[in-house]
């Protein structure tokens, strides 16, 4: 069992039950899956940027990839339907639980001047999203192989009915919001 999610039964359930006066143990909130995504507009000039994001995707999450591709044709971008766009990769269980302890304890705290994140990206419905600037903050990335700085967002989705319930677990969790 991941060390995060023997925390989470351990010590968040019993303390969320005792904060919110939950009479059930099924109420208490849970986070239920973690997606990555990267958006790639320079991939319709250039497929090998895409191809990099893919294998770099890969190696943050431990899970291959899928890629995404646009909706809709628009001139103005010289998009097309069909064309590859992003990739992303939805985490659950164990994978999800190993991914959320090395953000929390590995991770973030390798960000330059790094005081917390903002505890304001809640989205009214208690998920989290967190964007990351540079993939290069994660442990197996190899700097010298990386082509060009690709960004990426951190969507953590729970089953809080609020936005205070899903802070509060994430929270407890460890994660390190500064506000």
């Amino acid at each position: 069992m991941p060390s995060l999610k023997e925390q989470y039964l351990n010590g968040v359930v019993p303390s969320l039950m005792e904060t919110f006066q939950y009479k059930n143990i099924m109420q208490v909130p849970k986070v239920k899956k973690i997606v990555l995504n990267m958006g790639l507009g320079e991939a319709i000039h250039n497929i090998k940027i895409l191809d990099s994001a893919s294998e770099e995707l890969a190696a943050i999450s431990g899970q291959k990839p899928v890629v995404k591709r646009a909706k809709k044709s628009i001139a103005a971008f010289k998009l097309r339907e069909g064309m590859p766009v992003g990739c992303m990769v939805t985490l659950r269980g164990k994978r999800m639980y190993d991914f959320l302890d090395k953000l929390i304890n590995i991770t973030l705290p390798r960000v330059r001047d790094f005081r917390g994140i903002s505890g304001k990206a809640m989205d009214g419905n208690g998920n989290y999203t967190l964007g990351i600037v540079e993939q290069i903050i994660f442990p197996e990335i190899d700097y010298d192989k990386i082509d060009k700085i690709k960004g990426l967002n951190v969507s953590i989705v729970t089953s809080a009915k609020t936005d205070k319930e899903g802070k509060e677990l994430l929270k407890l969790l460890g994660m390190p919001f500064k506000n």
